[in-house]
């Protein structure tokens, strides 16, 4: 298996790659983005000490990553609809240190040999080869051993194991983001870390990020066509839609929503609790493209991180697919428990209980249960 393909340059295909090049292998990244800064990577990460940070070390990049991540912006504040502050944390037990997901992204690109990753690459098929598979790409064909899909929520390589499809799971997020020197209210109102505000089916959210920046979301339950419309929507329109759904909401978070850049609107989608692909031999998945669920859990990121780590070993260990079958096991099984917590966090925060779910869950996590 020494040659391997990794479909998507995102921290999990690109960790991997990483580690295999440190067990002397040379795998090729295929990435359509035609340079690291084509599009936004999203906001803040954080980075659990048993998996995400356990996955950098294992990649020599430990000092990288403790060079970049930001530990002082872990507090947690929870606001009522009213703007009455019922929970505010600021010096968290947890180990758990912010990072941008482009600073990340960058610390692994750079810790890769030149031209690993092949910018600019849309695969137009993978075909079954004698041994292993050809990618079909826009300038030429190539053999690869194994191909390991790390290409997200809607992955091409998952879909050539099975037929499962992320289903939509009735919330949508309005990404918005804010200088800090311009909205000054907005850096108070978020503290030193995450603001959440709740209320009856509906959230805000802000979360401070590196360089001046704070990362800001409106959540509210949508059908999938409602979601759907909104995407087609211009921003002024998607401003004057979240006026109307945060109606009666206090100035001081309504004001999330009156200001500055609308980014985007995310409906959030997600593979089933538990999925599971048959296994095939040459063709695997890790992160988001084997168990794609909310983002109410924390794990995304730090999962496909340790799904790297333990795919490595699989892919060098010398126990032929059934090392990596086994290997598949454990990350499904790992994703199962990960998912069923961003199932209940996601009805947590958008529940008709209003503020009350979220609130027991920050008191119960500040005493460690």
């Amino acid at each position: 298996m020494d040659r391997i393909a990794i479909v998507g340059g995102g921290p999990g295909g690109l960790i991997l790659a990483r580690l295999l090049q440190l067990r002397g292998l040379s795998p090729v990244v295929f990435e359509r983005d035609t340079h690291p800064e084509e599009r936004p990577q999203g906001g803040s990460l954080d980075l659990h000490s048993e998996t995400g940070q356990c996955a950098m070390k294992q990649a020599g990049l430990e000092t990288e990553f403790a060079a970049a991540s930001r530990p002082e912006d872990q507090g947690d504040r929870l606001y009522d609809i009213d703007g009455t502050l019922l929970f505010d944390c600021n010096e968290p037990t947890d180990n758990r240190p912010e990072i941008d997901r482009t600073v990340l992204r960058r610390i692994l690109l750079d810790s890769l040999s030149p031209d690993t990753v092949r910018w600019g690459c849309r695969i137009a098929k993978v075909t079954s080869a004698d041994k292993g598979f050809v990618i079909v790409g826009d300038e030429r064909d190539e053999h690869f051993d194994v191909i390991v899909g790390a290409d997200g929520a809607w992955s091409y390589v998952r879909r050539l194991l099975d037929d499962a499809i992320p289903v939509y799971e009735g919330v949508t997020l309005v990404e918005l983001g804010f200088d800090v020197e311009r909205h000054p209210a907005i850096d108070r109102l978020t503290g030193s870390g995450k603001m959440f505000a709740a209320g009856d089916n509906c959230a805000l959210i802000t979360q401070r990020n590196g360089h001046n920046h704070i990362r800001g979301y409106a959540g509210l339950r949508l059908t999938e066509d409602e979601a759907k419309q909104w995407q087609t929507l211009s921003p002024e329109q998607v401003r004057l839609a979240l006026q109307k759904a945060f109606a009666g909401w206090a100035p001081m978070l309504t004001d999330i929503i009156e200001t500055d850049e609308i980014i985007g609107v995310r409906p959030l989608y997600a593979l089933p609790v538990g999925y599971r692909w048959k296994s095939r031999e040459g063709l695997t998945l890790l992160g988001d493209a084997a168990h794609l669920m909310s983002p109410f859990s924390g794990e995304g990121v730090n999962l496909a991180l340790t799904d790297a780590v333990d795919l490595a070993e699989a892919l060098t260990s010398g126990g032929g697919w059934t090392a990596v079958t086994r290997c598949e096991e454990k990350i499904s099984a790992r994703a199962a428990t990960a998912a069923e917590g961003a199932a209940r966090g996601l009805n947590g925060a958008f529940s008709s209980e209003g503020v009350t779910p979220l609130l027991e869950h920050y008191r119960a996590r500040r005493l460690g249960n």
